[in-house]
């Protein structure tokens, strides 16, 4: 009955939310209150419909209902709060308050502190009025779509996610892009498939829209520029990583972040960046004064501690952005870009936490490529002096070794194990990791760590590089 007390107050303080009706019915009707749960569901009208006739999983409601059990409590903790300290006041006026007028006063503050005192629980709120006698208002009153991805029909994300939007008190809209599942690999592919919608005006109404027939049962709505925002928001997300990547990577060989955007776009070797887009220069500042704060606060560590694992690799926690603003938050890839190469599979992948960006094919040297932890310490541009050298057009060295990540001018020996222990790779590929990953990316070569399934964009990862990263000082001799 507790849990119906909750809701039942979360209701009376916002009538429109018609999911709120709905699980305030699902309590009463679990309760054997046939009456009551059936004025609940009138109450959520198309909102039970919904619920009752499509498969919408029930950890899905579990979760969005733990939200509005969570805003329910809190509210009722602000409110103690608030007769504590009325009560507190009260009794300070009685004591400063001279004698001869006590009495009197002492009457005032009776009356007053039995007014504060009462504790108006929900079990003492009637219910609250019929919807049709409040007036509606708009569901959309946000300005912009804040986007985000998660598993794909995954219902404790979604349900998560719910919960999370419940804590804000602004209007919001928010759209969800699915993200495919391999084990414990999440995959960030090229234009993200759209999950769902969440809308909440400024009366607490909310509404979920899913645009997943299977999920729905239902016919979903044109996407129109919800679409085209999120394919923008991806392409954002994926410069931000860069540049959040190589902020750290600096940091943490500097011992400081970097001043400005230049120092991490000098000649070789301070080239820890292959180049900058207007996404990197416009949101440069941001993002190191949120690097600065987490510093300050002692978190150096940009990710949640309330995130979550699968199988020993931590998951990106919900991040929340509109496209084309500034920076107020880590950006959704709030993990430093790693790489990974599976010399089973012959596949170098690019993750942050649990979620695949880049999944290659690469060819190996067998036995004779190593295994373990490495760094890249150098990025170099034509290697061999050239871009159709025995190295290619690009070179990534790993840490003090004779092995590197580079081109090659065998293009067929990609999948294969013909390398001296190197690992080769196509042009295209390594121009878009060079691009994509700074110097400081931690590198990991082990077995049976990736999918086989490759994961490359059409549309390749590009910046502008204005400052030279040929190193004419030093011939490699990597192991090719």
């Amino acid at each position: 009955m507790k849990n119906s007390q909750h809701l039942k107050a979360y209701v009376q303080m916002h009538p429109d939310n018609k999911m709120a009706w709905y699980l305030l019915g699902k309590e009463y009707y679990k309760n054997g209150q046939h009456g009551k749960a059936n004025y609940c569901f009138n109450q959520a009208g198309e909102v039970y419909e919904a619920f009752e006739h499509s498969k919408v999983p029930a950890e899905m409601l579990r979760e969005y209902e733990d939200g509005l059990l969570q805003a329910s409590r809190q509210r009722e903790r602000g409110q103690q709060r608030l007769r504590y300290i009325s009560l507190a006041l009260m009794l300070l006026i009685l004591l400063m308050v001279p004698s001869a007028v006590a009495p009197g006063i002492g009457v005032t503050g009776e009356q007053g502190e039995q007014e504060v005192l009462q504790d108006k629980t929900a079990s003492e709120v009637k219910d609250p009025p019929d919807q049709k006698d409040s007036v509606q208002e708009p569901v959309i009153e946000a300005e912009k779509v804040m986007y985000t991805a998660q598993e794909n029909a995954a219902a404790a994300s979604q349900g998560k996610l719910m919960a999370k939007m419940l804590m804000r008190k602004e209007p919001f809209e928010a759209a969800a892009l699915g993200m495919g599942r391999e084990g414990k690999w999440l995959f960030w592919k090229e234009k993200l498939p759209l999950n769902f919608t969440l809308q909440k005006n400024g009366k607490g109404r909310m509404v979920y829209q899913s645009y997943d027939p299977k999920a729905c049962a239902c016919e979903p709505p044109e996407q129109g520029q919800l679409a085209k925002d999120a394919v923008e928001w991806q392409g954002d997300q994926e410069e931000l990583a860069t540049l959040w990547s190589a902020m750290q990577a600096y940091q943490e060989d500097k011992g400081m972040l970097p001043d400005t955007l230049a120092d991490l776009t000098g000649s070789f070797p301070e080239n820890w960046i292959g180049g900058t887009t207007t996404v990197m220069k416009r949101e440069f500042s941001p993002l190191k004064a949120v690097a600065t704060n987490k510093m300050a606060l002692g978190t150096e560590d940009a990710a949640e501690p309330s995130s979550s694992t699968h199988d020993g690799v931590r998951s990106i926690p919900t991040a929340l952005s509109v496209s084309g603003s500034d920076a107020s938050d880590v950006p959704f890839f709030d993990q430093p870009l790693r790489v990974i190469v599976d010399k089973q599979n012959h596949r170098l992948a690019v993750v942050s936490g649990s979620i695949i960006l880049r999944n290659y094919a690469v060819g190996l040297g067998g036995d004779k490529t190593p295994e373990g932890n490495f760094i890249i310490t150098d990025k170099v541009v034509n290697p061999n002096g050239r871009d159709d050298g025995d190295f290619g057009s690009r070179g990534l060295q790993l840490s003090d070794s004779n092995y590197a990540i580079h081109g090659t001018n065998e293009p067929d020996s990609v999948g294969k194990d013909e390398s001296l222990g190197c690992i080769r790779m196509g042009r295209e590929d390594v121009e878009e990791l060079f691009a994509l990953i700074p110097k400081g990316t931690k590198v990991l070569i082990s077995k049976g760590v990736l999918p086989e399934k490759q994961l490359v964009p059409v549309k390749r990862f590009s910046s502008t590089a204005k400052h030279d990263q040929t190193n004419p000082h030093k011939v490699y001799h990597w192991l090719n």
